[in-house]
């Protein structure tokens, strides 16, 4: 017998005329015209003009009408509307003075969202949505990836998930298995599960960037993946990584203090062959290494 869908994951029939495969470049166009803006290349402004990219992002937040949302880099809100449509609070957090001008008058009649005006890498969500849960859709410049997915999961108050618009490249490395580990990939996985929703061409974007984009979606774990503080944890799995074509007992050697041939040791103890590279270590033996270490004073 087909077991009977909650209320949270019943989906009303999808119309295949509400998000089709049509341009919003007019649309963007004649709003930077309205408001004197350009993209600017330093912020990463690169807006989403394609319809149909935009519903496939609405669906992998799958929101809830009591649901609320931060949305990190809403440009001039054209997915803003569509996520204040379906849930019950939307936090729009823009680094661009102007934009921001833009999305309060555009967004005066929409009620349930909030612009805050900032650098999202510097502002505490805690601060802004208090202690309701809350999720993360994101179509963020490609250079703060990496910092702002640390930084959302390391905050007092973490989304429990997290859907982002990111370079193919970085997705890839994201969802990385031991053999292709990177740091990148520990720090996200430590934290949550990713899933690659979608692979979303240039061309989707005006002004179209150099390379291909990717959908990410990160469900956050309720508890970190390995049972270990969180900064020797980073501390040791940085020092692996910043010489990966080392093997790992010299990366460690030249990170971290050890007495002589204390890093072969330590691996030996905890079943690591001390001629492998970091990109072939799992999260569990990143975590036996560095309970390890703790042991032994070194991190």
């Amino acid at each position: 017998m087909t077991p009977r869908l909650t209320k949270r994951h019943e989906k009303p029939p999808r119309d295949p005329d509400r998000f089709v495969r049509v341009g919003l470049a007019p649309k963007t166009r004649a709003l930077l015209r309205r408001f004197e803006l350009a993209p600017r290349k330093q912020l990463g402004q690169n807006f989403l003009v394609d319809e149909f990219v935009l519903g496939q992002i609405i669906e992998a937040a799958d929101l809830d009408r009591d649901d609320t949302v931060i949305e990190i880099g809403p440009g001039l809100g054209v997915l803003t509307t569509e996520l204040a449509a379906r849930c019950a609070a939307v936090y729009a957090i823009e680094v661009d003075p102007g934009m921001a001008r833009a999305l309060r008058e555009t967004l005066a009649e929409t009620p349930n969202v909030t612009i805050v005006e900032g650098d999202a890498l510097e502002v505490e969500p805690g601060d802004v949505v208090g202690v309701r849960p809350y999720s993360v859709v994101a179509n963020i410049p490609y250079h703060i990836t990496s910092a702002l997915l640390r930084h959302l999961f390391e905050a007092r108050h973490p989304p429990a998930s997290i859907v982002v618009m990111i370079q193919l490249e970085v997705a890839q490395r994201v969802i990385a298995q031991p053999g292709d580990m990177n740091l990148l990939a520990v720090s996200v996985q430590f934290y949550g599960v990713p899933r690659l929703v979608g692979r979303v061409g240039a061309n989707a974007f005006y002004p179209a960037p150099t390379v291909d984009s990717a959908l990410l979606r990160v469900d956050r774990r309720p508890t970190p993946a390995v049972d270990v503080p969180t900064e020797p944890f980073f501390k040791t799995v940085s020092a692996g990584f910043a010489m990966r074509r080392k093997q790992i007992h010299n990366a460690l050697s030249e990170r971290l203090w050890f007495p002589t041939n204390g890093a072969v040791d330590a691996l030996t103890a905890v079943g690591i062959e001390p001629s492998r590279r970091a990109q072939t270590l799992s999260l569990d033996e990143w975590g036996a290494l560095t309970r390890e270490l703790i042991a032994r004073g070194i991190v």
